[in-house]
């Protein structure tokens, strides 16, 4: 199943947090979206809509929503971030460019049976995992080469 907007302003509800429009137009763009934002290009994409939302807002609901697990935060390098709307079937990872951060999703994972035998070895009970490889885009490897 697919999270959607409505399921998680019910969640946002349930948790006791108020649904601003300044919410339900974030939560509007990261629906509509289809790949990784930074908090610049969501405000961005807001501001063109939805006029009078600050970049503070933006980066306070980013971290409501990530702390909710209800969206997928990427590192790119520093301090960046991007996200994108979590959707629970569709489990992959992350290849992120050192250079240009771009962010391309790796599906298929082969980790469980690895997972559990690190559980079974720690008695830690892993819930999930996340995995980040960083590198060059192809891109970014020929500017280099010119």
């Amino acid at each position: 199943m697919e999270v959607n907007e409505k399921q998680i302003v019910s969640l946002l509800r349930q948790q006791g947090h108020k649904i601003t429009p300044q919410r339900r137009a974030i939560l509007d763009v990261i629906a509509r979206s289809d790949g990784h934002l930074t908090p610049a290009a969501l405000y961005q994409r807001v501001n063109r809509q939805y006029t009078g939302i600050g970049l503070v807002t933006v980066y306070r609901t980013l971290g409501l929503l990530a702390g909710l697990g209800l969206i997928c935060r990427v590192h790119t390098g520093g301090s960046c971030h991007n996200y994108l709307l979590r959707r629970p079937e569709e489990h992959h990872h992350h290849l992120i460019c050192s250079g240009c951060t771009k962010v391309v999703d790796l599906a298929g994972c082969n980790l469980a049976a690895e997972a559990a035998r690190i559980s079974d070895k720690t008695g830690f009970e892993i819930e999930s995992h996340l995995v980040e490889f960083t590198g060059r885009c192809g891109d970014c490897r020929q500017l280099a080469l010119t």
